[in-house]
């Protein structure tokens, strides 16, 4: 039985798994364990910025495509100098993916907005390229949304055990920020800085040419702007989380803390 579950039976397809789960384990546990059918026609755009990625990126965007749930994945490089180009440049044609390229680097708040404002999809989230996330956690992200229970869902990584610990000072640093953007915003996330936010598309599209930070201050300006539609409905899931070191290619560090301090009250 299991091995009809997780085999490659092309037979046995996504729905056909979740009607065999919901036949052995119950539709309440099911629920719990984020096994449901996603509705017909249904697309996730997956929006990934990219800068000097060439190592990991091709991994990425497997690890997308076998989640299991159909997707768009749209790629912004901004600017890379590591021979990214060239790697994206080889996947041009590829039915699912949208390759955009912007020719200087202008940081991630910028490849974001490029990115958002190209989806078509139903539902869209933010994917880094660094592998630090599993895009196996979409299905427990998407299910409040597909539920009508939320319009915009956070995932956390303070919140599952399945998790590497960032180093003190910088779950710290992240701790402080989200307390702070807390208490800007009114709502009650436990890391605001994370990179899983997924959205209905009407509602990042509609914000995005809204959005004026260029690099890491984004994820502040984001929710802030965000908050301030009270018609918008939050929730947060717990995620796993691998983090990467500075000396494996890890980006964001402890001026962009400061910036994140800064957007709070700006925004």
């Amino acid at each position: 039985m299991l091995e009809c579950l997780t085999g490659d039976d092309e037979e046995l397809n996504m729905r056909d798994r979740t009607t065999l789960l919901k036949r052995l384990l119950g539709t309440r546990l099911c629920q719990q364990l984020s096994v449901y059918d996603l509705p017909a026609d249904f697309l996730l755009s997956v929006v990934i910025p990219v800068y000097n990625e060439a190592r990991t990126i091709e991994k990425i965007i497997d690890r997308v495509r076998g989640v299991g749930i159909p997707c768009e994945i749209i790629l912004v490089d901004d600017g890379s100098s590591d021979g990214t180009r060239d790697v994206l440049d080889r996947l041009r044609g590829e039915a699912d993916l949208k390759i955009i390229f912007h020719e200087q680097n202008q940081g991630k708040g910028a490849a974001l907005r490029t990115g958002f404002l190209e989806a078509t999809g139903d539902v869209l989230v933010i994917q880094d390229a660094d592998m630090e996330y599993d895009p196996h956690d979409y299905w427990p992200l998407l299910q409040p949304i597909l539920d009508n229970r939320a319009d915009v869902v956070y995932g956390s990584r303070f919140t599952n055990s399945d998790r590497q610990v960032s180093p003190l000072w910088h779950q710290t640093a992240n701790e402080f920020i989200t307390f702070c953007s807390n208490l800007f915003s009114g709502l009650k996330f436990t890391d605001v800085e994370t990179c899983y936010k997924m959205f209905r598309r009407e509602v990042i599209q509609e914000l995005a040419p809204l959005l004026r930070e260029k690099r890491f201050g984004i994820e502040i300006e984001l929710t802030a702007k965000l908050a301030k539609n009270r018609k918008l409905r939050f929730q947060e899931r717990p995620i796993s989380y691998h983090r990467r070191s500075y000396a494996e290619g890890k980006k964001i560090g402890w001026r962009d803390g400061i910036a994140a301090l800064w957007c709070i009250v700006r925004y």
